[in-house]
């Protein structure tokens, strides 16, 4: 058998619309919206640098329904690129992509291979004895388990199988076309490319079970280096497999150690350091996108959580200051604690707390209660559904989830702060 490699990449969600960003000028917030592109186009270009055999795609190449050709175009223009250098391309369709959620089609090149979804499908590749073995999805909401009915192996052959699973929900991921991994092992293929899970991870060895993660972080959650896995083959067995990362902007969640802060400059001094030390460590040479999560108890912490907007323009511009394309801040998350404990500011005789000792009843205020319902369940009921169901700040998913006390909870450390703020 003669020796090849391949790049097998996944959840590339081409053109995902990244929210928050609408409102944010500049070349970061610019190079952030337009990250899935970019890093499409570094994959492509690998594959030719690296002169690979083919290409696998194990679903969610889209991130759903296109709002223009656009999309499809860009796809299109990159596979072409491939074609022009001989690599076919191997593409099944996962649950953000699956039939049903495509309305818009273009036809591709003729070296891309589309999994079809009725039933699992093969492709050989001349003259390297390899099998390809896929299904695409044709609805998103795939319940049943796809890699039961895939083919045996080809005898002889160097077998791939490529499937779109959640794996038993590994990674808080949807557990879509289910499946276990002692099913892959005993399949008897001789590699797995798999998608839908964010997270790169040789889950099996002999026979190789790969997520190669997505090729792009998104959003803060989605940290760290991104990209697809080079695999190389010589004589049917695997020996070789490297991340290649194609990610042109990282996400990273930044903390900030605020112990014995005793003042807003020196907050500030903090999360400079705190930036500068990710860009060299974290970032790669790439944009740096982070979340500052501001931690330790401080002196300050009242104030913090009231400063809540200068606080973010002042992270912002420490981040500018360092180059327009070295780092950008999403967003500063005010974990801080009192030097005081919420115990002592209860025994406090003024307003403040007054006003804690009564929140501390509030969540058995059956009148309190009755109106929280009825106001703030009008505001809520007013919202799409799809924002209901994405909220993850926890003032408003108590409020979603009518968690009374977590909202009183929640609220409680900011109407101190500002109680506190007004006596100053």
């Amino acid at each position: 058998m003669t020796s090849l490699r391949f790049l097998h990449a996944a959840d590339i969600h081409l053109d995902s619309p990244l929210k928050g960003l609408a409102k944010h000028e500049g070349s970061a917030a610019e190079s952030i919206r337009t990250a899935t592109r970019a890093a499409l186009d570094q994959l492509v270009g690998l594959a030719i640098d690296e002169q690979v055999s083919f290409l696998i795609i194990a679903g969610d190449l889209y991130d759903g329904d296109w709002r223009d050709y656009r999309t499809g175009l860009f796809f299109a223009s990159q596979m072409g690129r491939l074609y022009a250098a001989g690599i076919p391309v191997y593409l099944l369709h996962g649950n953000h992509d699956a039939r049903s959620q495509i309305t818009r089609r273009l036809t591709l090149p003729g070296n891309v291979h589309v999994f079809g979804s009725r039933k699992p499908q093969s492709f050989e590749i001349d003259g390297l004895n390899v099998f390809l073995h896929g299904q695409s999805f044709s609805q998103r909401d795939v319940t049943d388990n796809l890699a039961l009915n895939y083919p045996q192996p080809v005898n002889g052959a160097f077998n791939i199988g490529v499937l779109h699973t959640g794996l038993g929900g590994m990674g808080g991921h949807e557990n879509y076309a289910p499946c276990s991994l002692a099913e892959l092992i005993n399949k008897g293929y001789d590699y797995w490319a798999l998608g839908h899970v964010h997270r790169a991870e040789v889950l099996n060895t002999r026979p190789h079970i790969v997520f190669p993660g997505n090729l792009q972080g998104r959003h803060v959650r989605e940290t760290g280096a991104k990209g697809a896995s080079l695999v190389t083959v010589e004589n049917g067995e695997i020996t070789d497999l490297v991340p290649m990362h194609s990610d042109v902007v990282r996400w990273a969640a930044v903390t900030v150690d605020l112990r014995n802060a005793t003042s807003f400059d020196e907050v500030l001094d903090r999360i400079r350091d705190a930036i500068e030390n990710a860009v060299a460590n974290l970032a790669g040479g790439r944009l740096l996108a982070c979340r500052i999560l501001l931690r330790g108890r401080t002196e300050i912490h009242e104030q913090l959580l009231v400063d809540g907007d200068p606080l973010l323009s002042e992270a912002r511009s420490i981040a500018l200051g360092l180059g327009e394309e070295t780092a950008w801040v999403e967003k500063v998350v005010v974990e801080t604690e009192p030097v005081i404990s919420p115990e002592t500011m209860e025994q406090r005789e003024d307003a403040v707390g007054d006003l804690l000792r009564m929140l501390q009843g509030a969540g058995s205020d059956a009148d309190l209660l009755s109106r929280l319902e009825t106001d703030i369940g009008r505001m809520i009921r007013r919202l799409p559904p799809e924002v209901r169901s994405a909220v993850q700040i926890p003032v408003l998913r108590a409020a979603i989830d009518r968690d009374h006390a977590a909202l009183i909870a929640a609220v409680t450390p900011f109407l101190a702060a500002r109680l506190l703020g007004g006596q100053d």
